[in-house]
């Protein structure tokens, strides 16, 4: 089985020696997202912003590999504080309001640029 590495401009590059995304025989394997604008390279202020913005940045870099977040099977979650679980899942529960994929979330207390959550997924492709 091949993998093929993806990248996209719509999602905030890596910032590191990662790939945004490594899709491997029927799967996509993502790379955590922030809560970071692609645009303008800026974090979203707020526990509900970054978790928006994490999403949107993940269905970007699904939709670059010609899937979707409707085609994800497990999601992690990671947050910097238990008390922000709450407002993380209301808008969690927007981008999956069927059928949402399996889920772990852990805290895991600091991430670059004073983040509050991360988020990663692995999809089937299309």
């Amino acid at each position: 089985m091949e993998k093929e590495i993806l990248s996209t401009d719509a999602a905030p590059p890596a910032i590191g020696p990662y790939s945004q995304a490594v899709i491997a025989g029927d799967f996509i394997f993502t790379a955590g997202q922030l809560g970071i604008d692609p645009q303008s390279g800026e974090l979203a202020a707020g526990i509900e912003a970054q978790t928006r913005q994490a999403l949107t940045n993940l269905s970007a870099v699904l939709e670059a590999a010609g899937s979707s977040l409707d085609r994800v099977v497990k999601a992690t979650v990671f947050l910097a504080h238990m008390e922000d679980f709450m407002a993380m899942n209301t808008v969690y529960a927007e981008f999956f309001p069927l059928q949402p994929p399996a889920r772990s979330t852990v805290v895991v207390g600091q991430f670059p640029r004073g983040a509050l959550v991360e988020i990663e997924v692995i999809a089937l492709r299309a």
